[in-house]
């Protein structure tokens, strides 16, 4: 099905746009033919290159996205952490993380829970 091309001059976007369409209109230049259907079919057909209808294109394809460098497999390690049961572990623990510079409040006092429970509180 073949459509004609109806230019509209004050629709053109540009300068050349516009001499197109007004030639158009005088008939000065015939208003091309533009068959959709047409148009489809040879986009449908440059859709997939001559490459890939062969077998060589998955080989390309497969050649092209190859990694470069070997990847070692991984390695599942399974730790496991020892208990003790010697307080001392995590008394020492506990010293190391209270004295951290970038951690929050290190204590907890009656007057910090009041604020923070003050500030918790829509306004009315």
């Amino acid at each position: 099905m073949s459509d004609e091309v109806k230019p509209n001059v004050n629709q053109a976007p540009t300068h050349d746009a516009q001499l197109a369409a007004e030639s158009i209109a005088t008939g000065e230049e015939k208003a091309p033919k533009v068959d959709f259907e047409a148009d489809y079919a040879a986009a449908q057909q440059f859709s997939v290159s001559e490459v890939d209808r062969t077998g060589k294109g998955a080989s390309a394809a497969e050649a092209a996205t190859a990694p470069k460098y070997k990847v070692p497999e991984t390695k599942e390690i399974k730790t496991q952490a020892q208990s003790t049961g010697n307080p001392d572990d995590y008394v020492e623990l506990a010293k190391e993380v209270g004295n951290s510079q970038t951690e929050g409040v290190d204590s907890v006092s009656d007057d910090l829970v009041k604020q923070a429970l003050e500030k918790g509180q829509a306004k009315k």
